[in-house]
């Protein structure tokens, strides 16, 4: 099973431009839905704002070099290891599900895409990723459904509880769940593979078409607004902004800091 390609396998009874001509459908609505999302949300403003405020209150310069650091220091800690995340359960949840989405969408726009040219040795690999990306974001966002996320852990609602907000993840763990029952239906000749097929490229395709009311579109927004925030503390714009006023500790809140020694 990790080791077929799947869409070499479905191109025996779909053709293989109907398959990539989905795929740029989908490509299509990642950018469009990411768009809508920009203009409707007015999220570009809101940055450009904050960052025009963020000059004109900031006591400090930050030169080119230093812009360059602030944008590696964003990308290495911020993006490709979730530096916001303080809990490390959360943060280890996060990068399961995002390297793996990151490796299931690559390898399946590269397996599409390449699979009827000559063989070689990225192909024979393709597979094994396309099955392991999927399989981390599995792992990453079941675990993070059912056993860390905040409204389940602390305020004890149900694990099944939904919300629009939950639309990307739910789609996308549903997504490659089929994905990988699909592959297996389909390395066992089963008959229940069309079925399979058809579930996957429904709940796929609502992943992308949802993007305007998901949280998809927040991968994009959250670098942005990561090195917004970094650009505020090096030019220190932040350092300006009004303390937060004092709370008084109240007797409970003296208990509950010492029960936690």
């Amino acid at each position: 099973m990790f080791s077929i390609n799947p869409f070499a396998e479905l191109s025996s009874s779909i053709s293989v431009s109907i398959m990539q001509t989905y795929i740029i459908v989908m490509v299509s609505l990642v950018v469009g839905g990411t768009l809508f999302d920009v203009v409707h949300k007015k999220s570009a403003k809101y940055f450009f704002n904050n960052w025009q405020k963020s000059k004109e209150i900031g006591s400090n310069d930050v030169g080119a070099g230093e812009m360059v650091s602030i944008a590696v220091k964003t990308a290495v800690v911020d993006v490709a290891t979730s530096g916001e995340f303080c809990n490390m359960k959360r943060r280890i949840a996060h990068l399961l599900t995002m390297y793996g989405f990151i490796a299931y969408v690559v390898a399946t726009v590269w397996m599409v895409f390449s699979f009827h040219e000559p063989g070689s040795a990225i192909h024979g690999i393709l597979p094994q990723v396309w099955h392991v990306g999927a399989l981390m974001v599995c792992i990453g966002g079941y675990w993070f459904w059912f056993f860390i996320r905040v409204d389940v852990v602390a305020e004890g609602n149900t694990p099944f509880r939904f919300v629009q907000a939950d639309i990307f993840v739910v789609s996308l763990m549903v997504s490659t769940t089929l994905a990988l029952v699909w592959s297996y239906l389909q390395s066992t000749g089963n008959a229940w593979t069309t079925v399979a097929l058809a579930a996957y490229l429904l709940v796929t395709t609502l992943l992308f078409v949802s993007i305007p009311w998901s949280k998809f579109s927040h991968m994009f927004f959250k670098p942005a607004a990561a090195m917004q925030k970094r650009v505020a503390n090096a030019n220190g714009s932040r350092s300006n902004l009004p303390a937060p006023a004092d709370k008084p500790a109240t007797l409970g809140d003296s208990r509950r800091q010492t029960n936690n020694y």
